[in-house]
């Protein structure tokens, strides 16, 4: 099982940016394949971003040229930098890893994929 802790969030105002980041354990980070799904109050959780084991990316439609995901394999963390915030993007965000190598970006894109899920943090965008 891989320990997963994400840091970062809080409250910004619309248009404002936060980082965040989790942080891994394990020795074979370097093979995972990472997500950061989120999920608002009364709403089911819903995809964000992915990272394959290669740094590829995907990215949900809503959140294409404001965020960015990225890996650092040598600090075992994977980051979520998110610009150009809105109100709709105040949930809970979760990271999450798949233990397996794969670049198939449509199945990291998929909640069911996932191993391992973190705890969340709170991201609050004020209008």
């Amino acid at each position: 099982q891989v320990q997963l802790v994400e840091s970062g969030g809080g409250l910004v105002q619309a248009g404002g940016s936060l980082r965040l980041s989790c942080a891994a354990s394990g020795r074979t980070f370097g093979g995972f394949g990472m997500g950061w799904f989120r999920q608002a109050p009364g709403k089911e959780r819903e995809f964000v971003a992915a990272i394959s084991w290669r740094s590829e990316m995907v990215y949900a439609d809503s959140v294409k040229g404001r965020f960015t995901i990225s890996r650092d394999n040598a600090k075992n963390t994977v980051y979520l930098q998110m610009n150009s915030l809105k109100p709709e993007d105040s949930a809970v965000y979760y990271c999450a890893a798949h233990r397996t190598l794969t670049s198939n970006m449509g199945f990291l894109s998929k909640d069911g994929t996932y191993d391992d899920w973190g705890q969340g943090t709170q991201v609050t965008v004020s209008s």
